[in-house]
């Protein structure tokens, strides 16, 4: 059974799904923010926030390049809303010393070294990079467990990418993704989950999903996904170009209930439970004496029918095999009749 393990939470098909609450940059580079959403994470039971780590001048060149969510650059958005290196340390230690997981997605290199260097237990690789294969390589090096999304790849341009995890013998999963934002429901495209276990046989199976509220998560949780990625913030009003993708507190919390909910309701096969007994015994038809019966006289239709409740020893599903079966006895009318009453 493939299992990932981050620091001793373990992520697989026989475990609950993580949630993992992305704080990102919905922080607009203000610490205090960053700090009361890990709060408020905390406060509704979220096992694992995640941030992004971005040295700006290691991770791109300056540009005026305005991504479709939002009408600033990302250069200015990135440096606007990139933490240090001692920031990223305090927030580290605060988020573990609540007992959840932190988790980082590396931008550059100097940013995977840098994230080394706090000692994260594990990498989450954000999709533009799931075919910036050197720096996978990099990543991998670490030996530690890689979550990767894979929007805007496709099987073709995500396999290199496995490829090179498994040669460092790393564990990992890959997160069904779509770059848009917000992402259209018939665009979320659940279906790839299949298929990326058909291709990936070694993957844990996740969604990291951009589209409006938390429907797609709890869909993705009964195809298999067992990690679940949602934008978070504490104030839908806060500005910032992922806020409004953003779920809040409120719908952490039902996320978190609901994917349990339905992990819990996936196990079973279709057998009558000893717990149901209680319900049978009021809610089965037994056959009855509908007109009083005479020593002799056969059983029909008119004279026995089913009724409730299900205590009596003969039930509906054999009524057909009494019919025209002679009573032994005289039996009155509204009994539950059983098998020694007639030949």
């Amino acid at each position: 059974m493939i299992i990932i393990e981050l620091e001793d939470r373990k992520i697989g098909a026989d475990y609950p799904p993580l949630v993992i609450a992305e704080i990102g940059i919905n922080h607009e580079g203000i610490f205090s923010k960053a700090i009361q959403m890990i709060d408020d994470a905390y406060s509704v039971g979220c096992e694992c926030v995640k941030f992004q780590c971005h040295v700006v001048e290691d991770e791109m060149i300056p540009n005026d390049v305005v991504p479709g969510n939002t009408d600033e650059s990302i250069w200015d958005i990135m440096v606007r809303c990139a933490f240090s290196e001692e920031e990223d340390i305090k927030l580290k230690h605060y988020v573990e010393s609540k007992g959840m997981i932190y988790l980082s997605t590396p931008f550059s290199r100097a940013a995977a070294v840098r994230l080394e260097s706090m000692n994260v237990c594990a990498y989450k690789i954000g999709s533009g990079e799931c075919n910036n294969y050197p720096l996978i390589k990099h990543i991998a090096s670490y030996k530690k467990p890689v979550i990767l999304s894979t929007g805007m790849n496709n099987i073709e341009s995500i396999k290199p990418a496995a490829e090179i995890l498994r040669k460092a013998n790393v564990s990992f999963a890959l997160l069904q993704c779509t770059s848009m934002y917000p992402t259209p429901y018939n665009k979320v495209r659940l279906g790839a989950l299949p298929l990326l276990a058909e291709s990936f046989p070694d993957a844990i199976l996740g969604l990291s999903d951009h589209s409006i509220g938390n429907y797609t998560c709890f869909g993705a949780v009964s195809l298999g996904a067992r990690i679940l990625e949602k934008h978070f913030t504490s104030d839908k009003n806060w500005p910032g170009p992922d806020v409004p993708i953003s779920i809040d507190t409120a719908e952490l919390y039902d996320l978190i209930q609901g994917t349990s909910a339905i992990f819990q309701a996936l196990d079973g096969t279709k057998d009558i439970l000893p717990d149901e007994q209680q319900t049978i015994n009021f809610a089965y038809a037994c056959v009855v004496t509908i007109n009083d019966l005479k020593i002799g006289e056969k059983l029909t239709p008119e004279n026995i029918w089913v009724k409730r409740p299900g205590t009596g020893e003969i039930k509906a599903v054999d009524f057909e095999n009494v019919i025209n079966k002679t009573a032994q006895k005289n039996i009155p009318k509204g009994v539950q009749l059983s098998w020694s009453d007639f030949e």
